[in-house]
């Protein structure tokens, strides 16, 4: 098996060599002389100052411009697609999060369903609480928003057929994970513990995870819109409801209703306008992004590479 391990790396040099060294500890000699290790440099600011010599074959592409980790990875990904003959590609983080042990578990459940990108479901996070309580948040955001679930993040196996097409596959250069549910390619989860950092600290701050958040719900925008329309449509369906029955009783005299409920009836009203402005800004917001060209990872990265080195020449 010919296998290309894909990671995207801001600065973390340190962790990224003991990750190596750690994925020579856990896989047999006979995968690691067929493994590639492919770095996505995000246009780092620390030059790699760090020395490795081991059995992997370790290559670098360098990016000219900070892009975060989601669009380095479609970058990396494409790369690979258009230019090295593969069986598997695994993404996982640099910094062992991702821990090199649980590379075995993925790749047998990828063996098992050679037709589908496998996914590590995140069973246990070592995060802080603050990290977890928001990221449940979100979790539960995307849930409202889309219908859809997401319980996983970049760790995955993608079969060499399934890579040609996500690369053609414009939402995963916002969001990995969320570009993957919305291509409609089969894909399953296994539960897998995340691991910690073996050296550094993290760069996922709240605004970070915000933006994060935001990137993978606008992905499914289509869904976002068609449940944001239908719920502004309810309530204003609730509200021209409230006002008519209250504008028929007050001018009929048939039932003296109380000062509040007039009060009720000009506040839906107001309501009710802004229902119908949400719903037409919506219209407008999706058949404009449906009439934009979309950023294609397989036919526009190059103009985000700069060179792709061996690690020891970096």
């Amino acid at each position: 098996m010919k296998l290309i391990i894909l990671t995207p790396i801001y600065n973390d040099w340190e962790a990224f060599v003991l990750l190596l060294k750690e994925i020579e500890k856990q896989l047999p000699k006979s995968i690691l002389t067929k493994t590639t290790i492919f770095a996505v440099d995000d246009c780092s600011t620390i030059e790699n100052y760090i020395e490795y010599k081991g059995i992997l074959n370790v290559q670098v592409l360098r990016l000219y411009r900070n892009l975060g980790h989601q669009r380095a990875i479609s970058v990396g990904l494409a790369h690979i697609s258009e230019n090295y003959d593969c069986d598997k590609v695994i993404v996982m983080d640099a910094d062992g999060e991702d821990k090199p042990s649980d590379i075995s578990k993925i790749l047998d459940a990828s063996l098992k369903k050679s037709n589908q990108i496998i996914f590590a479901h995140r069973s246990k996070r070592q995060e802080s609480f603050f990290f977890q309580f928001f990221y449940a948040i979100y979790k539960s955001l995307f849930r409202l928003l889309t219908g859809r679930f997401i319980t996983f993040g970049n760790f995955c196996v993608i079969p060499s057929k399934l890579l040609k097409n996500l690369v053609r596959v414009s939402e995963i250069w916002n969001n990995f994970p969320g570009g993957v549910i919305q291509s409609k390619l089969p894909f399953d989860s296994i539960p897998i513990e995340r691991g910690i950092r073996l050296a550094g600290e993290s760069k996922m701050n709240f605004v970070s995870l915000m933006l994060h958040g935001l990137s993978a719900i606008s992905v499914l925008l289509d869904r976002v819109a068609v449940r944001i329309l239908l719920f502004s449509m309810v309530m204003g369906g609730v509200s021209t409801i409230v006002i008519g029955y209250v504008l028929i009783n007050n001018l009929s005299g048939s039932i003296n209703l109380p000062d509040w409920a007039i009060y009720m009836a000009s506040v839906l009203l107001v309501c009710l306008l802004q229902f119908f402005m949400i719903a037409l800004f919506l219209v407008f917001i999706v058949l404009q992004y449906r009439t934009q060209q979309h950023f294609v990872p397989i036919i526009h990265y190059k103009q985000y590479v700069d060179y792709v080195k061996n690690f020891t020449d970096v």
